[in-house]
């Protein structure tokens, strides 16, 4: 009777620790978060819920911001259990997280993927430089007659970008502010394209702050329009518009490969193989979190975890890969898993 007693409460700390009556009470998973990793997180949810044990995860695509902003809300049933995200947690975010008493996160790094700057296969694929991506998309840019002065950006066809481009309106469907995908685009497109400037590199080291502002403003005239975290709307629109350009994941790319074709940046294709390698230049690393205070108290989270990171899954020849996911090199991925299977939590973040 005794042993029964301890058991039950223990079982009743374990489940107010999730703020809840009854750990039963939820009994399936609850990933939020980027629209890059939903995919990926899809395929893994639904092998995992055919395999009979546990039920198939819930997932919704709410963009990597929002995503966070629904994990840090707090901990128990009514706050999702993961959040993928197309970026590394920010400082910020991670301190939300501990003043919602969200203090125990695992991170799990999972791959790699390129941003596309994509259009239709019947028109011709573009070679851009990341030069070019920061004058067509950019709020503000250099005064084309000269000087240090910033002006309303001017340019209305890729062609008064860059001679070498066609003559068609500069027409780009992309993310939101609540995409990871938008935030790594600001940091390793626009941000490289601003730097060719020597005015623009001077101000980066005068003004940091201001600097910031001029590569991250994104033009609002209606040469750039924010498509949701939709990527596969992205993908229709553009093979029903071949002047068009779209902004996503190489996974959608590589999806619909019979469709659409991704521009060169900075002479380097989105392939598989430049962007394992890193020579294509828009290349960033994928991620999902996870509460450790909802492993082992909502079904399935451990279970879940090691079927992401087994090697029939985000391994080299995994099911993963042929979605599109770039596999970490084998020694970090062993890492991962070894820190994913110790539910080794994030200590800072920088």
């Amino acid at each position: 009777m005794k042993k029964v007693i301890m058991v039950t409460i223990a079982a009743a700390i374990l489940a107010a620790s999730i703020g809840v009556a009854n750990a039963q009470q939820r009994d399936v998973i609850s990933i939020v978060g980027s629209s890059t990793v939903y995919p990926f997180a899809t395929v893994v949810a639904e092998r995992f819920g055919k395999a009979g044990s546990f039920k198939t995860p819930k997932i919704e695509s709410t963009g990597t911001g929002g995503g966070f902003k629904l994990f840090c809300g707090g901990v128990g049933i009514q706050h999702p259990d993961m959040s993928n995200a197309s970026r590394a947690i920010k400082a910020s975010e991670f301190e939300t997280c501990k003043l919602n008493g969200v203090t125990d996160i695992v991170e799990v790094k999972i791959g790699y993927d390129g941003i596309v700057v994509a259009n239709a296969k019947k028109a011709p694929a573009l070679k851009l430089t990341s030069k070019d991506i920061f004058l067509a998309l950019a709020k503000e840019v250099p005064d084309p007659k000269g000087g240090e002065n910033l002006v309303a950006n001017p340019y209305k066809t890729w062609k008064d970008v860059n001679t070498s481009l066609p003559d068609v309106k500069i027409e780009v469907m992309g993310p939101p502010p609540t995409s990871g995908t938008r935030d790594a685009f600001l940091e390793l497109a626009m941000e490289p394209g601003a730097l060719k400037f020597e005015s623009l590199k001077k101000l980066s080291k005068e003004d940091a702050k201001k600097f910031t502002k001029v590569f991250s403003s994104i033009r609002e005239d209606g040469a750039y329009v924010e498509a949701g975290e939709n990527d596969n709307l992205i993908v229709q629109k553009l093979a029903a518009n071949p002047n068009a350009l779209g902004i996503f994941g190489f996974s959608f790319l590589d999806q619909n490969a019979d469709k659409i074709q991704g521009a060169f940046v900075d002479g380097n294709q989105p392939t598989f193989e430049n962007i394992a390698s890193g020579k294509y230049p828009l290349s960033r690393p994928l991620f999902f979190y996870v509460k450790k205070a909802h492993a082992g108290v909502i079904p399935g989270i451990k279970e879940y975890l090691a079927e992401f990171t087994s090697e029939k899954a985000w391994g080299k020849d995994g099911y993963l890969g042929e979605k599109g996911l770039i596999p970490l090199p084998d020694a970090e991925r062993k890492q991962v898993a070894d820190s994913v299977k110790a539910m080794k939590a994030l200590t800072e973040v920088k």
